[in-house]
């Protein structure tokens, strides 16, 4: 190791010295998605990522999603996938893939992941301990030349009603990292697809986390003219998203930003997941990467 390499080392700890003092003992809710969930470097540096944070004082907590493993399965399987406003349409056959996908396979890996890294995780999804309350999410669509509006059924997708926060604030005390499977329960206990996104907008707002980070396959929110838009106001996103630049898979991740921000969550990043320890390079930093929402202009 050269001089240069200690001397630059030092000052990366220096730089990220008063971000540890200020989320010390806070709470980050870290939605892990995308690319960052299959590529094996991306996977082992989020997981390095999470365990850092946990570390030096931080309570992660993560909520992932599982889209790209979920197709893959479905595809095997000779099921088609179709989407409407971003949200996987979900049958019986569907759901019962999902559950799988998501509760087993994906967020088990996640826990091992973080476990092997040093630290400390626990797998639920929103079924166990009674952890999150959904009912079927309607959605409606009408255009110019309808009289009214025309329901649409995605089959088994939920709306979250609340979360059991019990759940969550025992193994935070137990000094444990939980990893969360967007799948809830309704009052008759049927099961339900969640978005992730969404899932972790309202861990965020029930916990009153610090920051909510959203881990995706893009780099950030970008304008009409396809740039990328460091820092956004509400007021700001409101307007891109009435004059239709914020669209189609962006506006779940959007609507949990600012559910997140209206329950007391301070800020919201939309990050590139695809850039390796792209968490802290958002937390850490003077300057982070992707998109910031916030409440007032910075």
């Amino acid at each position: 190791m050269t001089l240069n390499t200690t001397q630059d080392i030092a000052a990366v700890l220096t730089e990220a010295l008063p971000y540890i003092q200020r989320f010390h003992g806070k709470t980050i809710v870290v939605k892990y998605g995308g690319n960052a969930m299959i590529d094996e470097d991306l996977k082992n540096s989020f997981a390095r990522d999470i365990v850092l944070m946990k570390l030096v004082g931080m309570n992660p907590i993560v909520v992932h999603g599982g889209g790209p493993q979920i197709g893959s399965l479905l595809e095997k399987l000779g099921i088609q996938s179709h989407f409407v406003n971003g949200m996987r349409v979900t049958d019986t056959e569907t759901m019962d893939v999902v559950e799988m996908v998501l509760g087993g396979l994906v967020n088990k890996q996640i826990v091992s992941l973080l476990n092997k890294n040093g630290g400390k995780a626990i797998g639920i999804t929103g079924k166990d301990g009674d952890f999150i309350h959904c009912r079927k999410l309607t959605i409606s669509r009408q255009t110019p030349e309808m009289q009214a509006p025309e329901i649409i059924d995605i089959g088994q997708v939920g709306e979250v009603i609340s979360v059991n926060p019990a759940v969550i604030n025992m193994m935070l005390s137990s000094d444990f990292i939980p990893v969360i499977a967007p799948i809830g329960t309704d009052a008759n206990g049927g099961t339900y697809n969640i978005n992730a996104d969404i899932v972790a907008g309202k861990v965020a707002a029930l916990l009153n986390a610090e920051k909510l980070i959203l881990l995706t396959n893009i780099t950030g929110v970008k304008n009409n003219e396809g740039k990328v838009v460091p820092t956004l106001t509400l007021d700001e996103v409101n307007n891109m998203i009435a004059d239709g630049t914020i669209h189609g898979g962006m506006l779940p991740k959007i609507a949990c930003a600012l559910d997140a921000m209206s329950a007391g969550v301070n800020s919201v990043q939309i990050i590139d997941g695809r850039v390796p320890h792209a968490t802290l390079l958002e937390i850490f930093p003077d300057k982070g990467i992707g998109t910031q929402i916030t409440r007032k202009p910075r």
